[in-house]
């Protein structure tokens, strides 16, 4: 999938994706914490590994820089020191399948108990 332009508005903790003219989609605006959450390396974990822990409290995450991996895709790399490789194929269908995947992943959340909200990181002096 043709992947044309990034545009990281940390203002806002979005990231708007456009596409090649010939894609299913044109352009999207995906949030970092929903991109964050859809992990292809927590994804990958969840197959080796059976169900996985729901990630959580990455409501204020922020995506700090993303760099080309060649054929790969792009490696999205995350202010809580997570990064991974999304595949351009993978980007496409989470902007198209965007309202599904949200939807389900808050009534994970809300069934687990955990919270979108960031925990309280306490440093021992």
């Amino acid at each position: 999938m043709n992947i044309t332009h990034f545009i990281i508005d940390n203002n806002q903790h979005n990231l708007a994706i456009e596409f090649a003219a010939s894609q299913t989609i044109e352009s999207a605006l995906l949030s970092f914490e929903y991109l964050r959450i859809s992990s292809p390396a927590s994804s990958a974990k969840k197959l080796k590994t059976g169900p996985a822990a729901i990630t959580s409290h990455k409501k204020a995450v922020r995506l700090i820089k993303i760099e080309s991996v060649a054929k790969h895709g792009y490696r999205l790399i995350f202010d809580d020191g997570h990064n991974a490789i999304y595949s351009g194929h993978y980007i496409q269908i989470l902007a198209v399948e965007y309202d599904v995947r949200w939807q389900h992943y808050l009534t994970e959340l809300k069934a687990s108990g955990h919270s979108r909200e960031a925990m309280i990181d306490i440093k021992q002096l």
